[in-house]
């Protein structure tokens, strides 16, 4: 059973949002051309709604509501901004609205395939705007603004009312080019490639992306993990799963035109960069030291793959909008040498932290866990000395302590989960025996994965530090040593991501002669602490929180539509280690009195507020001098922070006028040298902890 549930962790549902993108087709359609299901759809819908009703997790049914669920999906998956579909299609459509149930279960697809080929044609007429007014320059001295986020704004009522959006989105995009440096010859040419790709991308669709999109429309209303899968996407999927390409170690999907990045992949280049993050969105690919950028919005996510990729050892050069930043707002450059991922890379390490702390010097012990891993294939041929993540750690544990270390910090940041049974087995090296995590499946049987080894190989006090991004199995073990009052966990919420996807083959269930099918991966099981609350939603919430201004992020579960909800069953009896509801509040109040006098903490608040006053913001100027001024601002208030960090190390300021290139070349072995401001936080927390800690185990029963 827990070999199946290898697949619960989030890089499987990035992976798969990676690979729906990809199976855009090579084969172009005339540009009138309709499209229409393919005869075995019909049957295959019927099929996978009825797989849906019996094994998803929550056996919704598919009644009136669920289906005008799934005629919004359908038309925000196509239109996320409203810069396509008139008010008036979208009243024609509205006659669809509570029909969708019933025509996934009969099979009849022709609703779904009329509102594509109508928003195929709309595509169409636009691009054909967009290119015969980038005929005639802009004003950009007017003073008019552009709103760039429409998700609320209502649908345009007439075709005029549609030129005027698309001519302040063209003038918005126009504008961005000449603020990075392009003449109006440079800027007509690079909107004229990208909205002619944007007319190939969707002419390049046929029947069997129409049925995906509909079904993922279908599927996603029932929790943002159930996915279809068509053929090319199933075998898409396996290659990603793989992580055998060459490239730089991101998952990405397509969204509103921007390829943006989903995971950053462990052991891979961006990882060790530091300098690409979730939700970071590329704008531009350059090969080597001094290539010339290609635009790459509204390309296929597959054809920005490939410019990413290349051979091992080779340079490339990204253009990116940070995640947060406004569409203008000044790019970031980030230079990567392309590598292979290997497991290698992804293997848990260690370090050793020397603090001075209340008149007395500290060892703490780190050991970073970047994924949990394990040789599987290595494993079952009877390989011995196969590659794991408790084995690792184990061996970690044994030589920090011969090292005399006074305590250990388990580094859980940007851990996405991987194998629950690494996991189990990890937590099992601290205690000395009891379950890990409850299993919960559809029909109701929850099963629990329980520590396999009596025995405990440390036994001295502990901080496991987390954040948003770490996820699935690293939420099982962060929880368990919580319940278990085993160690003080430190950092900021984690992702939540507490479901379990089985792989379904629907030619097992279907057939339709020949024709290869794809998959349906569907949400069968959730994950409970043992203390009986899901770390589904939820995730686990520190005992010492960091700010952190992802929890103003669409970033994790919660921030996900129709992502299954927190609940609670029956818990598990286990033994506690220890109480620790007397230390906790004491360890919070030491750690806020060293981080309002930590710089970085001030940084990290101030960057929290500036967030949280622009993150509602809609519209962006569309004055060039307005614009101009707004980024002098912020690179002076960079600038000013910068410094104020420099001079905080006994470092020289930087200049205005010096670019990021030279400063990133300048400052590299600066930059190497940087230290951990959160990582030395907790391990000042740990010798807090062991200063207040009576280190004796409770016994107690819960």
């Amino acid at each position: 059973m827990m070999k199946r549930l290898l697949k619960s962790h989030p890089i499987y549902h990035k992976v798969a949002l990676h690979v729906l993108a990809l199976s855009l087709l090579i084969i172009p359609l005339q540009a009138a051309e309709k499209i229409f299901p393919e005869s075995y759809h019909p049957g295959l819908s019927q099929t996978i709604s009825k797989l849906l009703y019996q094994y998803h997790y929550e056996h919704y049914l598919l009644n009136d509501s669920l289906s005008s669920e799934i005629f919004d999906r359908y038309l925000e998956n196509l239109d996320f901004n409203k810069f396509y579909f008139l008010a008036s299609d979208i009243q024609r459509f509205e006659k669809y609205r509570y029909e969708l149930d019933e025509d996934v279960r009969n099979g009849k697809l022709g609703p779904a395939y009329e509102i594509f080929n109508v928003y195929k044609q709309r595509v169409e007429e636009r691009v054909d705007y967009a290119l015969k007014r980038l005929q005639e320059p802009f004003d950009f001295t007017k003073d008019e603004y552009f709103q760039y986020n429409r998700k609320d704004a209502p649908w345009p009522r007439t075709r005029e009312e549609l030129d005027e959006l698309w001519r302040k989105r063209l003038k918005n995009e126009a504008l961005n080019l000449k603020l990075n440096g392009k003449d109006w010859d440079g800027i007509v040419e690079t909107l004229t490639k990208r909205y002619k790709n944007l007319r190939k991308r969707v002419n390049q669709y046929k029947s069997e992306d129409v049925f995906q999109l509909f079904m993922n429309a279908v599927t996603e209303s029932y929790d943002p993990h159930t996915n279809y899968f068509s053929p090319i996407t199933s075998d898409n999927f396996r290659i990603q799963m793989s992580l055998s390409y060459e490239g730089i170690g991101a998952r990405l999907v397509s969204e509103d035109d921007y390829t943006k990045i989903v995971e950053i992949i462990p052991g891979g280049p961006a990882y060790f960069s530091g300098e690409l993050h979730a939700n970071d969105r590329i704008v531009g690919v350059a090969q080597g030291e001094d290539g010339e950028f290609v635009d790459v919005i509204g390309w296929r996510l597959d054809d920005v793959v490939q410019l990413i990729r290349g051979k091992r050892g080779t340079i490339v050069r990204l253009q990116v909008l940070p995640a947060g930043a406004d569409p203008g707002d000044p790019l970031k450059v980030v230079v990567l040498k392309r590598d292979k991922i290997k497991l290698e890379e992804q293997a848990a390490k260690k370090d050793i932290l020397e603090i001075d702390h209340e008149g007395k010097h500290y060892k703490i012990g780190i050991i970073k866990i970047p994924t949990f891993y394990s040789d599987i294939m290595a494993q079952e041929r009877g390989d011995r000395d196969y590659k794991s993540t408790a084995k690792d750690v184990r061996r970690l544990l044994k030589e920090l302590e011969a090292q005399q270390v006074d305590g250990i910090v388990i580094d859980l940041r940007r851990n996405g989960g991987g194998s629950l049974q690494e996991a189990i087995e990890v937590t099992g090296l601290f205690i000395k025996r009891g379950p890990v995590v409850q299993v919960r499946h559809s029909n109701g049987r929850v099963n629990y994965g329980r520590d396999p080894d009596p025995g405990i190989v440390y036994e001295g006090p502990l901080a496991v530090l987390v954040d948003r991004y770490s996820a699935s199995a690293s939420e099982i073990f962060a929880a368990a040593i919580q319940d278990y009052g085993r160690g003080i966990v430190v950092g900021t919420q984690t992702f939540g991501k507490g479901t379990v996807q089985n792989l379904i083959p629907l030619n097992r269930f279907f057939r339709a002669g020949r024709q290869k099918l794809g998959q349906l991966k569907i949400t069968v099981a959730k994950f409970y602490r043992i203390n009986g609350g899901s770390t589904q939603h939820r995730g686990v919430w520190p005992d010492i929180q960091f700010p952190s201004i992802y929890q103003y992020m669409e970033i994790g579960e919660s921030a996900r539509p129709n992502a299954l909800a927190w609940d609670q069953i029956k818990p598990v009896k286990y033994e506690k280690y220890a109480d620790l509801t007397d230390i906790i509040p004491k360890l919070r109040v030491r750690h806020r009195i060293r981080a309002n006098d930590n710089p970085e903490f001030k940084f990290l608040r101030e960057d929290i507020e500036e967030y949280r006053k622009n993150k509602n913001r809609k519209v962006v100027s569309l004055n060039e001098q307005k614009r101009r001024e707004e980024r002098e601002k912020a690179k002076q208030k960079r600038l000013q922070r910068e410094n104020a960090r420099r001079l905080a190390k006994g470092l020289p300021p930087l200049k205005g006028d010096e670019n990021d290139d030279n400063k990133a070349e300048k400052d590299k072995k600066e930059k190497e040298e940087k230290s951990d401001y959160q990582l030395e936080e907790t391990a000042h927390i740990l010798a807090d902890y062991i200063i207040f800690s009576t280190h004796s185990l409770t016994g107690s029963i819960h």
